[in-house]
């Protein structure tokens, strides 16, 4: 009998606690920092991991200073296949990054989980020079396997000052059945909104426990909460140009 896609994810889920529990938490920690001394979080990735970027962007429930590098180019709905071909393309990341706002107060989240494509890495890279905190939420399993399309020939695992590893086997998938030629479902996108949900939650309770309130969304569908949103767009709008 095949096992369940959920409880794939539930065992992959448990892993993650378990094996990446201090992490999550120290991660949690150092975003935190950055938020208190007036930094914003910036989150890219291409493909399907763009997705991770809006996620936790204007969400209910989590952090206002969030700012999304959403490059349409790299994204599925101007063309998949252009956009796959794109984030391979050497020097292709310096057609974007200089209209993006990172500070060297600021915290970079990249995304991608074979970290082997020239994009993200040379975002990775970039906000290192500028001073960024730079995190990577990758798969690790790839360093062993395939070889960096970067110049540098480093993985974006080998560039970041942390790395959470998304617990995707080369290739992305979860399952296999003796009737299906190829192995199927992916788990990346559910375990990495998972690891940037938990992120974001410890760097709420870091702030929160040193006596300084979190800047958190209110649902807009709470009546009243209208003010209390307002006044934090206001505060970060000027960092955040999609607010």
């Amino acid at each position: 009998m095949h096992r369940y896609y959920i409880d794939e994810m539930i065992h992959r889920l448990e892993s993650l606690k378990n094996k990446q529990g201090r992490s999550l938490k120290n991660v949690g920690r150092k975003l935190a920092e950055r938020v208190e001394n007036g930094g914003i979080v910036h989150l890219f990735g291409a493909g399907h991991s763009h997705m991770l970027a809006e996620e936790v962007f204007y969400r209910a429930g989590g952090l206002v200073p969030v700012n999304p590098i959403l490059e349409e180019s790299l994204m599925l709905h101007e063309g998949a296949v252009r956009s796959s071909m794109l984030e391979k393309k050497a020097g292709y990341a310096a057609t974007f990054l200089s209209d993006t706002s990172i500070q060297p107060e600021d915290t970079v989240i990249v995304i991608s989980t074979s970290g082997r494509n020239p994009v993200p890495i040379d975002v990775a890279l970039y906000a290192k020079q500028v001073g960024c905190y730079v995190v990577a939420i990758t798969s690790t399993a790839y360093k062993s396997h395939v070889s960096s399309r970067h110049e540098s020939g480093q993985h974006l695992c080998e560039i970041v000052e942390d790395v959470l590893h998304n617990l995707s086997p080369v290739g992305d998938t979860t399952l296999t059945h003796d009737r299906v030629n190829v192995p199927f479902a992916s788990g990346s996108t559910v375990i990495g909104a998972a690891i940037i949900n938990s992120v974001f939650a410890e760097a709420i309770v870091h702030l929160a426990e040193k006596g300084i309130e979190p800047p958190v969304f209110l649902s807009g569908n709470i009546d009243h909460a209208e003010e209390h949103n307002q006044s934090l767009i206001n505060k970060y709008q000027k960092r955040i140009p999609l607010l």
